[in-house]
């Protein structure tokens, strides 16, 4: 029985190109999605063996997108897809439960593998940054945690890629009142008080693309 993927990231020739060398391995694709909430949708529709996700997708990172499919379809294991190598984003994605991070930069020959390795209960790690999760550890570097809660950090992402208020409530489902009131709640939280603030934190944290 062939592994069950879904295969998540906003470019197209992206997903293209991941979803010929996959199929060209014997993996079954499930589904593509072009953002987090559509990859975590698609995940509790299909509940596939396997998701991979972009870091930075819009409307809902691959972070934040992989936290949710573990919650609601604990049954998937999660890869996740960036250019990032500095050990923090390591960290904060296996502290997320991840099991595999792949650098996009070698994301052709490691992808195959970290697919295999996932969906047999393994940890995988582009080999670029398996010695820097090691230094962290060993040093003790880690990143201090997210004072947000997920849905706060949904708004702040929605913030950082420039929706407005009545925008973010309507993507979130909540009332206009409701969103104003996380946006008072992640500036009094992040002591930041204005957007440009919010976005390069946003940033720092890797809720989008600078």
């Amino acid at each position: 029985m062939p592994v069950r993927v879904l295969l998540a990231d906003d470019h197209p020739i992206v997903r293209q190109g991941l979803k010929t060398l996959l199929e060209r391995e014997g993996f079954e694709l499930v589904g593509e999605a072009s953002n987090g909430h559509e990859a975590v949708r698609l995940a509790q529709d299909f509940l596939p063996h396997v998701a991979v996700l972009d870091l930075a997708m819009p409307l809902l990172n691959g972070l934040d997108a992989a936290r949710e499919i573990l919650h609601t379809a604990p049954g998937t294991q999660t890869i996740l897809l960036t250019v990032h190598t500095e050990d923090h984003y390591v960290l904060e994605a296996l502290r997320a439960g991840i099991r595999g991070y792949v650098v996009k930069t070698q994301a052709a020959t490691d992808l195959v593998q970290a697919i295999q390795a996932v969906s047999q209960g393994a940890i995988y790690l582009s080999p670029s940054v398996s010695g820097t999760v090691v230094q962290a550890y060993l040093a003790k570097n880690d990143l201090p945690p997210d004072p947000l809660t997920t849905r706060e950090r949904e708004v702040l992402q929605l913030i950082a890629e420039g929706k407005t208020t009545k925008e973010v409530a309507q993507l979130l489902g909540m009332s206009v009142k409701t969103a104003e009131s996380h946006r008072a709640r992640i500036m009094a939280k992040l002591n930041i008080h204005e957007t440009a603030g919010l976005v390069r934190y946003a940033i720092r944290r890797g809720l989008i693309q600078p």
